[in-house]
């Protein structure tokens, strides 16, 4: 489900809570799967400005369990769309949640290189404020600049994404945060 028009908000409080909704629906279906439930991007950052889209990454231990998790997540409206060209990081999209907050939602093993971008990024910039500062002044600048391209949107905050994974230790090969 690739946005196509780009909103970028303050940081909202409720986007814990419209996490939390959306998690216990998962955990009821697939719980006894999984590793962990994930809170990633930026919605879950406080105090970052961020698309009001939340992303979810679902861990499992490996892929012996991942044709469970999809029947499973099919069966409470989830659909596989593959890996969209991320190894790792499967993709899976819904239909007919008007209950549930707007979200993104990825099942990744537990060794993903994706998913420790995801969580080693998220948790530096839960801990380093300024650059919570930084990285969303430069949000809210792309999305003034190209609100109904999200591809010149994710080019404008590219180099602001790739210094901060250099600080926090990550390659900017897939920066697609």
């Amino acid at each position: 489900m690739k946005t196509k028009s780009v909103t970028v908000l303050p940081y909202d409080r409720a986007w814990k809570t419209a996490f939390e909704k959306i998690r216990a629906e998962l955990d009821a279906a697939i719980g006894d799967l999984v590793l962990g439930i994930e809170h990633v991007g930026s919605t879950s950052v406080e105090g970052l400005s961020a698309k009001p889209c939340i992303d979810i990454d679902v861990v499992i231990r490996d892929y012996t369990v991942f044709d469970a998790v999809v029947q499973r997540l099919a069966a409470i409206g989830y659909t596989h769309e593959g890996d969209l060209g991320i190894p790792e990081r499967e993709a899976f999209k819904y239909t007919d949640k008007p209950h549930l907050q707007k979200h993104h939602l990825y099942v990744c093993p537990q060794d993903s290189a994706e998913l420790h971008r995801h969580i080693t990024f998220r948790d530096y910039l839960r801990t380093h404020p300024e650059a919570v500062r930084k990285y969303g002044a430069v949000k809210e600048t792309a999305a003034r600049l190209f609100p109904e391209d999200i591809d010149q949107y994710i080019a404008y905050k590219a180099p602001c994404i790739a210094e901060m994974y250099r600080a926090c230790g990550l390659s900017i090969e897939s920066n697609e945060a």
